[in-house]
């Protein structure tokens, strides 16, 4: 494997969670269904969570889809890409945890064109990831702990959504935790996208009939970007550590895991360029896969290791014949009742926020710095103009070495 200076980031206690949710359904099949279940989870798991952060910092309903249908689009390519070129098993996706850090910062200086220019800021890091390995030792340095305690602040209060949602709206979001529930007890890895499943139906069933036949096409909307400091700050500095700490490095950890080599350099430049081209479109990031990349990596995509790459060009398919789908799933959401779609989403980022609180407080050092961020990050506080995020990251950056000496 080619170097790649940021994998210490990836802790036991994140690897742990990763591989045992993974082997926890797995078993032999073939490439081809291997690939089509990989696409559907993956992105029926998560849809609701991209269109919420898009739309939370300023993207309209057209705006959004575009988003969700390039993110499909440029992750499909991209693996296409390295699967066919390396023979490897290599499973990209969306940046699920930097969509979560987009609904919690909201709108930012400068509105959605502003947005788009983080987005494409937190492309070019990550290319230059892949090229300068200075900068992926600067990474390294920051302690995994802190980086999954501002990931679970972040998450906290989206997961909180089913709660009260259930409270304000029991009629429409109870059928979608219920559904969550029996699933989780039949298989959990169909828990997720089966209650997003329902949690469509319940819209189709009380508002399909404000969903027109024009917003069912998918189509491309361009933004010019926009720089501004706080959107920099707020959105494509936190947008570029959770995804490097919580999908790139961990996607490596277990592809290497089933005996693969990721092309470290590549696949960065291919998932950075991905994400700079995708960006005027709406899309915030894509990068390597995680929990998913199992599911092509793994027994679940054939006896015949030599075989597996197979699955990652049969998931680069679906998820090109996934696209056509954006427009009619973006109406659906835009007409949601209640808040049905927003306890989807906490329920299905509640596996992310048990692996992230797993890994922030695993290590009995710096435990009170990382509470300290985690807290600071749920808060949602804005200062300055920047979002709770990065003063999250600041903050237990900062206490880390001095609890550290009162400690001693």
């Amino acid at each position: 494997m080619t170097h790649h200076p940021v994998l210490p980031l990836a802790s036991r206690s994140v690897y742990r969670t990763i591989t045992t949710e993974s082997a926890m359904s797995e078993h032999e099949g073939t490439p081809v269904v291997a690939g089509i279940v990989t696409a559907v989870v993956g992105s029926s798991s998560s849809f609701v969570v991209v269109l919420a952060g898009l739309t939370a910092v300023g993207a309209t309903h057209e705006q959004a889809a575009s988003g969700l249908l390039t993110l499909l689009v440029t992750q499909a390519l991209g693996m296409l890409w390295l699967a066919v070129r390396h023979r490897t098993p290599i499973t990209l996706a969306w940046s699920t945890p930097g969509a979560a850090l987009l609904l919690s910062t909201g709108a930012v200086a400068g509105g959605w064109s502003a947005a788009v220019g983080a987005f494409v800021t937190t492309g070019v890091l990550i290319v230059l990831t892949g090229l300068v390995p200075a900068l992926g030792d600067l990474i390294a340095r920051i302690p995994t702990s802190l980086a999954r305690a501002m990931l679970a602040g972040v998450l906290l209060p989206i997961c909180l959504e089913p709660v009260t949602g259930l409270a304000d709206s029991p009629a429409y979001v109870g059928p979608v935790v219920l559904a969550w529930v029996v699933m989780h007890r039949i298989s959990r890895r169909w828990a997720v996208p089966v209650s997003l499943a329902v949690a469509l139906l319940v819209v189709v069933v009380t508002a399909g009939s404000d969903v027109s036949a024009g917003d069912l096409v998918p189509t491309l909307t361009w933004t010019t970007p926009h720089w501004t400091v706080a959107a920099v700050v707020s959105i494509a500095v936190p947008l570029y550590i959770v995804t490097m700490a919580s999908q790139n490095v961990p996607g490596v950890a277990v592809t290497s895991s089933y005996g693969y080599q990721v092309p470290w350099r590549e696949t960065m430049t291919v998932t950075g360029i991905g994400t700079v081209l995708g960006a005027p479109f709406g899309g915030h990031a894509i990068n390597l896969a995680a929990i998913t990349a199992a599911m092509t990596a793994g027994p679940m995509a054939g006896p015949d290791r030599a075989r597996r790459w197979i699955a990652a060009v049969s998931a680069s398919v679906t998820y090109l014949v996934l696209a056509l789908a954006c427009g009619a799933l973006t109406a659906l959401v835009a007409a949601a009742p209640g808040d049905v779609m927003q306890a989807a989403a906490g329920l299905a980022l509640l596996g992310t926020l048990a692996a992230s609180l797993a890994g922030a407080l695993a290590e009995e050092d710096g435990r009170e710095a990382a509470v300290v961020c985690f807290v600071v990050a749920a808060s949602g506080v804005s200062i300055l103009g920047v979002g709770a995020a990065f003063w999250a990251l600041v903050a237990g950056l900062l206490l880390r070495p001095l609890l550290a000496v009162s400690r001693r």
